[in-house]
């Protein structure tokens, strides 16, 4: 199974990735784009973007899933590993939480939602959790996703894989959205 499932989760997780990159580096054509009516009644590009990250949550959400009811052979995806890996996974989960939270309480959604790209002014921060890292809501996200797997998927030989892919891919987004 994990023939076809990964390389149809690696094509469906890269989408948000893809798209944020775009819209970084061409922000202005991402502006011109959001004055279209149909685009419009989703409000200003912020607003837009905002609703697209609500979609891109679901779709990841939804990828994680499906491979977790596909591999266990379960409708109802249930944690399959012992206490330890367990409560390793939801420590994960909590610090990656704690982060995301943290950079929404900071920047708001002009900053989390490139307002500096698309000409809103947002003011440099370096409160936590930014006083300890570059970038926060990336570094939060991927400790949720290695937490879930953990709880998930932990022993399977699978457990690691989407991990490691979102890894590659928030490492690759962070290094291009410079």
């Amino acid at each position: 199974m994990l023939f076809w499932l990964f390389p149809a989760a690696a094509l469906l997780l890269a989408i948000e990735r893809i798209t944020y990159l775009w819209i970084w580096h061409n922000s202005d054509i991402f502006k011109a784009i959001c004055k279209y009516p149909a685009v419009a009644r989703f409000g200003e590009p912020i607003g837009v973007l905002e609703k697209l990250f609500y979609l891109f949550k679901i779709l990841q959400i939804g990828v994680f899933l499906a491979w977790c009811m596909l591999l266990g052979n379960t409708f109802i995806p249930l944690p399959t590993g012992s206490l330890l890996p367990m409560s390793l996974g939801a420590g994960l989960i909590l610090m990656g939480q704690i982060l995301n939270f943290g950079v929404f309480y900071r920047l708001g959604p002009s900053g989390v939602f490139y307002g500096n790209k698309l000409g809103y002014q947002v003011p440099w921060c370096n409160a936590f959790p930014f006083s300890i890292l570059n970038h926060p809501q990336y570094v939060g996200t991927l400790l949720s996703i290695w937490g879930f797997f953990l709880v998930m998927r932990f022993p399977h030989d699978d457990w690691i894989l989407l991990p490691i892919l979102e890894t590659a891919y928030y490492s690759l987004g962070a290094y291009y959205e410079r």
